[in-house]
């Protein structure tokens, strides 16, 4: 009877659970459709107004939200992406063991270089290499600045706009020393970008830089000025001169040769370099200042050539360190480790162990400090160098310098058909020219992008003593020759440290 009881309780329950599941299930199928039927709006607005969490102060001290949306539509149109190609042959991919050319600059800005495939009898196959950066249009006339690094060793450049338009570029100058280069394009109507005085810039200022960055096109990033006068040791010309604005905008391999701006829109340096274990952006960039740029520029384009004006001294930064070792008393400046014999500094009167204070009346407290002031002075200027001598401060007047000790400027040909070439030619010194046993030549100094490079296999060095048969002795004879020149051209000529004449063609109108 108990057991029953039970039987009839639980079936009870059963009924009951699955009543119950019923209704639910009723009740979420139909609910489903309820909601399935009923519109499902969505909201919109005709703008974002953002809410401004940062604030900053213009000239006149006023309190002004921090947007940096008009300085990017300033900016974005005088930005440029490059593009460098060159095509190596069987015997030029034998000179490099790696895939990736060693090149110093490329640890931070890697040009990107494709790997290249074998030929089956284990031969490279020459193939084009593509490397990628960033320029900044300074002038309506189509000029265009960006890294040296950029664009070297390439066999040609091309430019696109902001508004993808493409054109092939010149080569108008270069400086390794500074890692900036000048192009020009041929186009109308181009935005440009003003530069600043780089002196004015201050520590802890708002910055923008600009450029394309991995691929991605027209790319802003924001930050502020970290520190000025910095010397990275990235430079390895033998005359090199480092003294970066350091920025904390994101800065990444491709934003080579972009721009860094200030909130005004104006050009503030040349984006250079990043400190990076990988190769990526890591905290901080380096810009070239703009009154480097602005001196290379003008000197490319008054000259044919940068002209440098130089102390003839070698320095190192003063600090405690450096006191203690030299048994010193401690002052704010540049100490000079050695003079140069004959140099414009010795001339002067100034000595080795001098603590360099001042240029101009303009306070000197460190080594790249005392490089960018001197970097933008010529052969012939004049500057009052102020020292701390046995704890007592002299001033000098120094007539600087260029490279070979002279203060004569040292001009190079306009021409548009040497530009054309791509390469900076000099007249061969007649006491290499009787070593050699020739009548005289044209020395072919250095190459960048042009006809040169792209069609011959020519080397650095190379003396041209004929063109077409007829005989060469200055750069007018080769202006002259292939002015309104159609057609092929043979050079004849021969290398100092190689025996032997050598011949190189290529077409003017190629």
């Amino acid at each position: 009877m108990k057991n029953n009881i039970k039987t009839q309780k639980g079936w009870k329950m059963y009924l009951v659970s699955a009543l119950i599941a019923l209704v639910v299930s009723f009740g979420v199928i139909k609910g489903n459709q309820w909601l399935q039927n009923e519109p499902v709006t969505i909201q919109k607005v005709s703008g974002v107004n953002g809410q401004h969490v940062l604030y900053t102060a213009d000239d006149e001290g006023n309190i002004k939200p921090l947007d940096f949306t008009n300085t990017t539509e300033k900016v974005l149109d005088a930005v440029v992406h490059i593009k460098s190609m060159r095509t190596m042959g069987n015997e030029n991919m034998g000179r490099f063991e790696y895939r990736r050319l060693p090149d110093p600059f490329r640890e931070f800005f890697g040009d990107r270089f494709n790997d290249s495939p074998q030929m089956p009898d284990g031969r490279l196959q020459p193939r084009p290499m593509y490397g990628s950066g960033s320029g900044v249009i300074i002038n309506e006339k189509g000029y265009i600045i960006t890294n040296n690094h950029v664009i070297d060793n390439a066999d040609e450049v091309e430019v696109t706009l902001y508004d993808n338009k493409t054109y092939k570029a010149t080569v108008m100058g270069t400086d390794p020393s500074t890692d900036l280069a000048l192009l020009q394009i041929k186009a109308d109507n181009l935005k440009t970008m003003a530069m600043v005085n780089s002196d004015d810039v201050k520590v802890g200022e708002w910055v923008l830089a600009v450029g394309n960055p991995m691929g991605l096109n027209s790319t802003v990033t924001a930050g502020i000025v970290s520190a000025k006068a910095r010397n990275i040791n990235i430079n390895k010309e033998k005359f090199a001169v480092e003294s970066f604005i350091q920025t904390d905008a994101a800065i990444n391999p491709g934003n080579s040769g972009g721009a860094l701006v200030n909130l005004e829109g104006n050009l503030v340096g040349i984006n250079t370099a990043i400190a990076s274990q990988t190769g990526s952006y890591s905290g901080y960039g380096f810009a070239v200042p703009s009154n480097i740029v602005t001196k290379v520029v003008e000197d490319i384009l008054k000259y044919g050539s940068v002209q440098r004006g130089m102390l003839g001294v070698t320095i190192r930064t003063m600090d405690g360190t450096l006191a203690k070792e030299k048994e010193v008393d401690f002052s704010k400046g540049v100490w000079v480790e050695n003079v140069g014999e004959n140099s414009a500094a010795e001339k002067a009167g100034i000595e080795k162990g001098d603590i360099i204070t001042k240029v101009n009346d303009v306070l000197v407290n460190t080594s790249p400090r005392l490089q960018e002031i001197i970097a933008s002075k010529r052969p012939g200027d004049e500057v009052t160098v102020t020292v701390k001598r046995d704890g007592k401060e002299k001033t000098f007047r120094v007539i600087l310098e260029n490279s070979k000790g002279t203060t004569d400027i040292i001009k190079k040909e306009k021409k548009e058909v040497l530009n054309l070439l791509g390469a900076d030619f000099e007249t061969l010194e007649v006491d290499i020219a009787e070593k050699l046993d020739i009548d005289g030549g044209v020395k072919v100094v250095r190459l960048y992008p042009g006809k040169i490079r792209k069609e011959t296999q020519m080397r650095e060095g190379f003396i041209i003593t004929h063109i077409d048969g007829k005989k060469v002795k200055d750069i007018e004879d080769v202006a002259d020759i292939l002015e309104d020149k159609d057609g092929g051209v043979m050079l004849e000529g021969t290398y100092e440290d190689r025996p032997g004449k050598y011949y190189y063609a290529f077409g003017m109108d190629s």
